[in-house]
């Protein structure tokens, strides 16, 4: 609803000052507001703000006035650069909102990651980390089982990437709103970029691990590779 409403109310606010005010001090005014939207919503929510703020920039500040139509080169270039910069300001401001919120908001995931770290540095053995770690993603992912496989690629399973979504041969896989695919995911293990081994993830079928969780798995597989690093010096 923001989207939709508040770009224009801004015009209208903007509008006794049409005068005096350059065109481009208005369409700067306006990408500020697509920002605050995106920031606050989502990436459909910047974009329809975008595209609002560039119509309502056309209708009340582009002559002929009160009329979807620009006449003047520079009033089009404007209005274009006003959609194109809207556009991709506010896919910027939803992606850092949404980082954001991974960042923080659960602190039970932080712990994870940090009694691995520990165990990691006093652990006399990395198996010790290994079957830790495959306790930790049983629980955190939701999976039926969990195994490690020590220096194998075998197959061409689906995979966990370091940025938590799922490669499936040559296209990604929708896990926000199919849940992890209904067999064995591969999450590879590297320490000090060598390949160590991978975790064969069992899915539970209909759950849908979160972006945050699925993050937390891979820093967990770090771990798990800079232990084995360590003890192959």
């Amino acid at each position: 609803m923001a989207a939709l409403v508040v770009p224009p109310a801004v015009a209208v606010i903007l509008l006794p000052f049409r005068a005096g005010l350059p065109n481009a001090s208005v369409a700067l005014v306006l990408v500020v507001i697509v920002v605050a939207v995106a920031a606050n919503g989502n990436r459909p929510a910047g974009a329809l703000a975008a595209i609002s703020a560039a119509l309502w920039f056309d209708f009340f500040f582009t002559q002929p006035y009160e009329r979807f139509a620009i006449t003047k080169s520079v009033d089009i270039q404007t209005a274009i650069l006003l959609l194109v910069v809207g556009l991709a300001v506010s896919q910027l401001a939803a992606r850092a909102r949404r980082l954001e919120v991974i960042t923080i908001t659960d602190a039970g995931y932080l712990a994870q990651i940090h009694d691995t770290a520990e165990l990691a540095q006093s652990a006399k053995s990395p198996d010790t980390v290994v079957d830790h770690v495959t306790v930790q993603l049983t629980k955190l992912l939701h999976l039926r089982g969990c195994r490690f496989e020590y220096g194998t690629l075998i197959g061409h399973p689906p995979r966990l990437e370091q940025d938590g979504t799922v490669v499936w041969g040559r296209r990604h896989w929708d896990v926000d709103r199919l849940g992890l695919p209904d067999e064995e995911v591969e999450l590879r293990t590297f320490g000090n970029g060598r390949f160590y081994g991978r975790f064969m993830l069992d899915p539970t079928p209909g759950t849908i691990p979160p972006l945050q969780a699925r993050l937390v798995a891979v820093t967990l597989a770090d771990q798990v590779g800079a232990a084995l690093d360590t003890a192959s010096m």
